[in-house]
């Protein structure tokens, strides 16, 4: 990646940066470059903030379900940054084998490493991003097996981590030294 065309805030922070950083990040995490560099634009870093949080740390989804559709929409669009993030904070904490981390960018719904449940949530990502709807096909699936709130999650999880990747890849935002790689 190129050289980022938006400079991450650096410390020390001011006290409102440092402020925004804290709202940002869980307790005791030093602020990652996508939160440095989002606080330059402190009212939609917030607004944000609320959406993501709401996702990851309020939503209705079992945490495997969202991050096999998170991982998924990041590689899809090769943001490598926020699938390395969450590869690390999130695959691991589910025990995630490594082919079925690596699965997330260069698998298919139908490899041995995915449930028939997670199958269909690789073919939600795949569709959501190749056409912006899902299929007549792919419908009676997810309807059997998840709430109308879920999929209202789900598609949300999906549009909110297509923006992310927008960020990251507009922006250029650097690989964290922690996180992986795609593989």
């Amino acid at each position: 990646m190129n050289t980022p065309r938006i400079a991450p805030a650096e410390p020390p922070y001011d006290a409102d940066t440092q402020k925004a950083l804290e709202k940002l990040m869980p307790p005791g995490m030093d602020p990652i470059k996508i939160f440095r560099t989002l606080v330059h634009n402190r009212d939609m870093a917030d607004r944000m903030r609320v959406l993501a949080s709401g996702l990851l740390n309020k939503g209705t989804l079992e945490p495997n379900h969202r991050e096999i559709v998170l991982h998924r929409t990041c590689a899809r669009c090769g943001c490598e940054y926020e699938w390395g993030v969450h590869a690390v904070f999130f695959a691991q904490q589910l025990g995630w084998s490594a082919a079925k981390v690596a699965a997330t960018v260069h698998g298919n719904a139908n490899d041995a490493v995915w449930s028939e449940d997670e199958s269909i949530l690789i073919r939600l990502a795949d569709e959501l991003h190749d056409t912006s709807t899902i299929s007549d096909a792919l419908w009676p699936e997810l309807a059997s097996r998840w709430s109308s709130e879920q999929i209202i999650e789900l598609i949300m999880v999906t549009g909110m981590y297509h923006l992310i990747s927008y960020i990251c890849n507009g922006l250029h935002i650097e690989l964290e030294e922690f996180a992986p790689r795609f593989p």
